[in-house]
């Protein structure tokens, strides 16, 4: 009998004006200065202050490694932040990362850190997870 291996997700620390907008669906693709790991498929969305809540979750379609202009030129129109926030946050970068968003569920009740999972701090950008 084969014994069910244990999957891997990501924690992320999401600004609440994105994390509404992926929850509401106008923002299908979340910007990042690296990639995810390749095992990825899951990311928990941990809203940062003044919210403090894990507020939802969404498949991982795909990852896109590319110039800042390149990401910007394919995906604005589903990027869910502005022209010049965009290019704020990757000034100095070579290659960003696009996560295509799919699948994305609200919870009904927001969770704090502490009830999702115990003892855990909320990371910087992202962390890892080990799920059931």
């Amino acid at each position: 009998m084969a014994t069910p291996t244990a999957q891997r997700a990501a924690l992320m620390s999401i600004r609440p004006q994105f994390a509404q907008a992926i929850l509401e669906g106008t923002k299908q693709v979340e910007f990042r200065k690296r990639r995810l790991a390749s095992d990825i498929e899951r990311v928990v969305i941990y809203t940062t202050a003044p919210v403090k809540a894990v507020v939802g979750e969404f498949l991982v379609s795909g990852q896109v490694v590319a110039s800042p202009a390149e990401l910007w030129r394919r995906y604005s129109n589903v990027a869910g932040i502005d022209k010049r926030s965009f290019f704020e946050y990757f000034d100095g970068t070579i290659d960003a990362v696009g996560i295509l968003i799919e699948a994305v569920v609200t919870y009904d009740e927001p969770q704090s850190l502490e009830e999702f999972d115990p003892g855990t701090r909320a990371p910087q950008s992202f962390r890892y997870l080990m799920s059931a």
